[in-house]
């Protein structure tokens, strides 16, 4: 004959009872404690309601401020500024493709602008937070490192912040030349250096890698030269700097 357990089984005895009532006892606190704590949390509200409703119309109204300035503000600003560069880029890319006083006439009109167009200074000056600005730090160091105003080069090209692939270490190769004609090997060697661990591709890095290299051992510091000669070989020997390695890698051998 099947036997089964009945539903709702009663406790049988003294303790059962007892742990029994015990257990409905906590249960009870826990919903208690439960209700009193969301009593609290209802009157806390009830009592605040007016600061409640201006904090959140605050954030409503500076997540709205910041939409409308994205929208009104910054885009339209963004291609006025980038339309207002387009000569100066112009005047840059022609003095890159030319040589002696024209070519430095060229990088001085990028500067500071001709024909009514702005140059990159005004950029930089008219349109600070605009993307075209920040690029225009970019030309502008270059400009100045062609022109020979080290200084100046250095300055634009620390301000220039990007993730840019090729950009980037350009600046920081930019900055490592700067030093150079500065008589500072030392501080030219640390961007050199940045600049070919910033990123890894096949113009950038090598070129870091070979200019680090030569003046590594400018400074004395062969086995570091030896270390940037190698990489090339090894990771870049299809490239124009990978001929130069059999060059600088004797003479870095001989300092270590």
């Amino acid at each position: 004959m099947a036997t089964y357990k009945k539903k709702g089984h009663k406790p049988s005895t003294k303790d059962e009872q007892q742990k029994h009532v015990e257990e409905q006892s906590t249960t009870a606190e826990v919903f208690n404690t439960l209700d009193e704590g969301a009593n609290k949390t209802e009157e806390w509200v009830a009592s605040n309601q007016k600061y409640i409703y201006i904090i959140v119309g605050l954030a409503a109204v500076v997540v709205l401020g910041f939409l409308g300035y994205q929208r009104f503000i910054q885009e339209p600003k963004e291609k006025e500024a980038a339309n207002e560069m387009f000569q100066a880029q112009e005047y840059f890319d022609n003095a890159l493709a030319t040589s002696g006083a024209q070519s430095d006439s060229l990088y001085n009109m990028a500067l500071t602008g001709g024909e009514g167009k702005y140059g990159f200074l005004d950029i930089i000056e008219d349109y600070s937070s605009t993307n075209a600005a920040n690029l225009a730090n970019y030309y502008a160091g270059f400009a100045y490192l062609h022109t020979n105003k080290y200084q100046d080069a250095i300055t634009y090209l620390e301000d220039f912040k990007s993730d840019d692939e090729i950009l980037a270490p350009l600046a920081s190769i930019g900055i490592g030349d700067a030093f150079l004609q500065l008589n500072q090997p030392e501080e030219a060697l640390n961007f050199y250096d940045k600049a070919a661990e910033m990123r890894s591709n096949s113009f950038t890095t090598p070129k870091a890698l070979i200019k680090g290299a030569i003046t590594a051992i400018q400074v004395g510091k062969g086995e570091q030269a030896v270390k940037y000669l190698n990489r090339i070989k090894d990771e870049y020997s299809t490239t124009p700097e990978a001929e130069q390695v059999p060059v600088y890698l004797g003479r870095a051998q001989a300092m270590k």
